[in-house]
């Protein structure tokens, strides 16, 4: 019998808290779309949605179906396998921390701003003052 046939019964149950692959997702579609430089305000526009709805898909507070999942990958010009973590992939610790800073505005700034210093050297130097500077006390290459 049906949850919501049973006598009391309120239908389905909505978990307190998102599932792990829809936060994956959701942050997924974050990091592309700033990758792509795209507000959140734009991809709804694109989508046809509010940017709070673009805000819960995001942080995984609502999933995102099969039907709008195809028309943000379209959106986002990525395919929709790459929404999803790989079979099997147990994320150590170490990685997610690594895989969150990455996925911080900032960072993804940082290496688009990066890459567009159209001089290699130049680029170069920039690197390696980086590197000396978060680490002190290694000698430049």
């Amino acid at each position: 019998m049906p949850r919501s046939a049973r006598p009391g019964g309120r239908g389905r149950r909505k978990a307190d808290t998102p599932h792990p692959v829809d936060i994956h997702v959701g942050a997924r579609v974050r990091l592309r779309r700033i990758e792509l430089g795209m507000s959140q305000e734009r991809l709804a526009a694109e989508l046809g949605l509010t940017f709070q709805q673009v805000q819960k898909y995001e942080s995984g507070a609502n999933r995102v179906s099969a039907s709008r999942l195809w028309e943000i990958a379209a959106v986002l010009k990525m395919p929709i396998g790459d929404f999803f973590p790989a079979d099997g992939d147990q994320e150590q610790p170490e990685g997610r921390l690594l895989r969150e800073r990455l996925q911080r505005p900032e960072s993804i700034e940082l290496i688009r701003f990066f890459y567009a210093i159209p001089d290699g050297p130049k680029r170069q130097q920039f690197f390696e003052m980086v590197r000396v500077s978060a680490s002190p006390d290694r000698p430049p290459r």
